[in-house]
């Protein structure tokens, strides 16, 4: 039996979509997003961004915060924006570098990303993404998950690979090592989990 000729999903793709159309691409591969996160994990989302934005702006640093839904499309050496196999949505991200802002998302690797797990993007997380990031050399990778209140942490070695993860808790303190900041998550536990 003959093998189907695989087709890449491009950007070009992605943008030809209806306007209600939740996915995000890896490697060419269209993948379904959740269709609502939980109250926690939006809750997460808003502390967190809060509290780096306020970090930012207090220490006069030129990098922006945002969060999900916004496209970072990640392209190869040689690659236009169209051809980008890979458009993802993270869920809290920081960009240092101005000239990766553009009207249609984020073009280039941001120098953090934050993905909260949830049970339906668990395999993406901590697989997928986690070699995209990788490939593309995003400085830090924090995957954190509230079911559980472990938080993995991702840092690019001077191999340009990411180390073995170091592993934390809800009631560690963690430090974003790009900027300097340092989040006490068992303060923002009991601010959103137990709220």
């Amino acid at each position: 039996m003959p093998l189907t000729a695989f087709n890449p999903f491009t950007f070009k793709d992605y943008l030809n979509l209806p306007d209600n159309t939740n996915i995000q691409v890896i490697d060419g591969v269209p993948y379904n997003m959740s269709p609502s996160p939980s109250r926690i994990h939006q809750k997460l989302i808003v502390e967190l961004v809060t509290i780096i934005n306020n970090h930012l702006k207090a220490n006069k640093l030129p990098c922006e915060v945002y969060s999900s839904p916004l496209d970072v499309i990640f392209i190869n050496e040689g690659e236009d924006i169209y051809s980008s196999k890979n458009i993802v949505q993270p869920d809290l991200f920081v960009v240092c570098d101005k000239s990766k802002l553009t009207d249609k998302g984020i073009v280039g690797s941001p120098d953090f990303i934050i993905e909260i797990v949830s049970p339906s993007s668990a395999a993406i997380d901590y697989v997928k993404k986690l070699n995209l990031y990788n490939q593309f050399k995003v400085k830090e990778y924090w995957i954190i998950n509230p079911n559980t209140f472990k938080i993995l942490v991702y840092k690019l070695q001077e191999n340009n690979e990411y180390a073995e993860p170091e592993q934390f808790t809800f009631d560690d303190k963690l430090k974003i090592e790009s900027l300097n900041l340092i989040i006490d998550f068992k303060t923002l536990k009991e601010g959103v989990i137990n709220a």
